[in-house]
Order: structure tokens, then sequence, then C-alpha cells
């Protein structure tokens, strides 16, 4: 089997794009909106440990090492609650926990920062830099890599030790591979990437505002956007459907989220 050029050329692409959006973001907005480093570090931070680590953590040992876990988890119903309740748990904790530290050490400095959303559009810019680089990017490379050992016909070599059933798999994924495939994972990782910062402003404005109800809002919310895809990983909506839902709703929330940070390049 060999991976059609164009297809190798737009999964490249795709991929490309989705690596240098939140990193061309953040320097375009970082002057206007006076974008600190130390906030995007710690949504960096925050998205490897809560979610790449905890999270991943949880979600192993509740859905395969506990078997009895596993088997409640079997259930659609159960199953859809709790994925899309673990990600908004595990992340929005560590939103929560950095925000707060941020925040404190703002007024702490009696720092403008304080007063606007520019904390949060970096913040969210890391924690979704994250996501997209590390559940995205790194992930495609690794296809673009045995895609071209695929067409040198190298793949199974360069994988000796691969068992049959998991080297099958390989195979079916390289073949299932298009444009189409290369445009949605880009829409995909660019919608999330708008819904973490939304979600860092939504953070960050309730504890401005000092509301004791922010968390609990802030996981409902994040639970909200991960529903269509724990229902696609459940089986119960096609995958056209799901990325099509979350494309018109970032874009909404783009639209929404530039008007309110033009309003923010000055102090409230």
């Amino acid at each position: 089997m060999v991976v059609a050029p164009i297809t190798l050329t737009s999964v490249a692409l795709a991929t490309l794009v989705v690596a240098a959006v939140p990193i061309l973001v953040y320097r375009r907005l970082r002057a206007p909106l006076a974008l600190n480093r130390r906030d995007a570090i710690a949504g960096i931070a925050v998205f490897a440990l809560f979610a790449m680590v905890i999270e991943r953590a949880i979600n192993g040992y509740l859905l395969h090492v506990n078997e009895t876990t596993a088997g409640w988890l079997s259930n659609p119903v159960v199953f859809v609650t709790y994925g899309a309740l673990a990600a908004g748990i595990c992340e929005e904790v560590g939103r929560f926990i950095a925000m707060r530290l941020l925040l404190k050490r703002a007024r702490e400095k009696a720092s403008p920062a304080a007063n606007t959303d520019g904390t949060a559009l970096a913040y969210g810019l890391g924690h979704g830099g994250a996501e997209a680089w590390l559940v995205g990017v790194l992930v495609q490379v690794q296809w673009i890599v045995f895609a071209v050992f695929e067409n040198r016909g190298e793949l199974e070599s360069h994988l000796a030790n691969v068992p049959a059933d998991a080297m099958m798999r390989i195979h079916l994924i390289l073949a299932s591979l298009s444009p189409a495939t290369a445009g949605i994972f880009a829409l995909e990782r660019l919608a999330a990437l708008v819904f973490q910062i939304a979600l860092s402003v939504l953070m960050w404005r309730g504890l401005r505002a000092g509301w004791r109800g922010i968390l609990p809002l802030a996981i409902v919310a994040h639970a909200l956007v991960d529903v269509p895809a724990t229902l696609f990983q459940a089986g119960v909506l096609p995958l056209l459907l799901v990325e099509g839902i979350y494309g018109l709703v970032a874009v909404g929330i783009a639209g929404m989220l530039f008007k309110l940070l033009r309003r923010s390049a000055t102090p409230a």
C-alpha cells in the first residue's frame, strides 16, 4: 500500500497549521494585550500534568485495570457521562489552581493584568497550544513518518518488534488517511484551541469577580464541550457531524472572544 503524495502533503500542511497557530496568535497579540510568557507557561504545565498525566492515569485505571469500573463504563450512557466529566474535572481543577495563583500574584504586585483578560488569553494559548502539540502535532508527525516508511516499503522493518495485530491496525490507519481526514484533524484541533481560550477567559473572569461557583460552572462547560466527542467514541454520532458541530460552535465563540478581547487592550 502507498499513501498518495497529495494525502501526505495534506497531512503535513494540516500539522504545520495546527503547530503554528497558537504560536503566531501569541506573537501577534503579545504587545497589544500585554501578554506574559509566564501565564502561557502555566497553561502548558497544567495541561501536561493534569491532562496528560493525572487524567490518563485515572482513565487507565478505571477503563482497563479495575474490572468493576471497566464493566460499568462499557455502558454507552455511563461512558459518555464519565468521559465528558473526567476531562472537565481534571483540566478545570488545574486551571482553577493556576489562575488563582496568577491572580493573587497580579494583585499583590498591583499589576494592570489583574483587571484585563490578557492573562486568560496567554494562559489559554498555553493550555490549548500544549493540547494542540501533545495530542495533535506529535501524533500526526508520527503518522507522517510511518507513511514515508510505508511508501518506501520499510515500515515493517522499522517496526519489527510490533505485534502482528498492532501492525495491521497501523496499516489500516495509513490506508484511511486522506485530504479530508487531514482537514478534519486541523478543524478539530483549532476548535479545541478556541474552546480552551474561552474556558480560560470564563475561569479568569469568575475568579476576578470572586464568584465561588466558577469551578463547578467551568467543569460543566468543559464537559458539555466534550459530549459530542464522547458520543462519537461511544459510536452514537458520526465523525462528520461531531466535527461540524465543533466547527460551527468554535466560529461563534471565536467571534465573541475577538470582540471581548479587543476591549481588553486597555484596563477595565
